[in-house]
């Protein structure tokens, strides 16, 4: 996994290049010492960090998201994240490792938060009726004029064109329930309500785009 870059594209690939310093003999710093480093702007620790908080973030990640990919990406965030915010970090507040991890949780939910609404939206719109004809007509003709202009251009519908629009469009029945309780064809009550929105649109002087 290859690491972020924090800074430029020159500044990444050097850090990127460049091993991170040793340790002085007999210290091994750990999240806390290289975080405050890292607060500073200081590459080489950010490396160190990196190296040391990368696998339990991936490791979180994953449990959290689950698709492999999603879960790389996700962690590449966190530690963009952690490079970015870490002169927020608070140590009275809390361990630095637990602060990284913080990042990390927050960030899957997130993404499996979005991808759970992204699919609940396709959902809905699978069990959506489709291809209404002059929908935008309809949105139209409702945003725009009183009620009793509409009522009155209503009026001017035939029977069965004022039955399909207040059926479909005020009621909320779907073309084949409007059908039914018209004992009409399903392509007549289409043909009508087409024919009826289209009188409306021409008695309100509705200009569709």
């Amino acid at each position: 996994m290859a690491r972020p870059v924090p800074g430029t594209r020159k500044a990444h690939m050097e850090s990127t290049r460049r091993p991170a310093e040793p340790p002085e003999p007999g210290e091994s710093p750990g999240p806390h010492e290289l975080l405050l480093s890292v607060a500073k702007g200081d590459e080489q620790a950010f490396a160190r960090l990196y190296d040391l908080v990368a696998a339990p973030v991936h490791g979180l990640v994953q449990r959290i998201v689950r698709d492999t990919a999603q879960s790389e990406e996700v962690t590449q965030e966190v530690l963009v994240e952690v490079w970015r915010s870490a002169s927020r970090y608070r140590s009275d507040r809390g361990s630095a490792m637990a602060w990284i991890m913080t990042i990390a949780h927050r960030r899957a939910v997130d993404r499996v938060r979005t991808a759970q609404a992204a699919a609940e939206r396709e959902t809905k719109a699978g069990r959506q009726e489709p291809g209404r004809p002059y929908d935008e007509v309809a949105e139209a003709v409702l945003s725009r004029f009183e009620q009793h202009q509409l009522r009155r251009c209503i009026a001017t519908l035939t029977d069965l064109q004022r039955e399909s629009v207040v059926l479909t469009y005020y009621r909320g029945y779907t073309y084949r329930e409007a059908a039914g309780l018209l004992d009409a064809p399903l392509a007549t009550v289409k043909t009508r309500l087409r024919d009826g929105l289209i009188r409306l649109r021409d008695c309100l002087g509705v200009t569709t785009r």
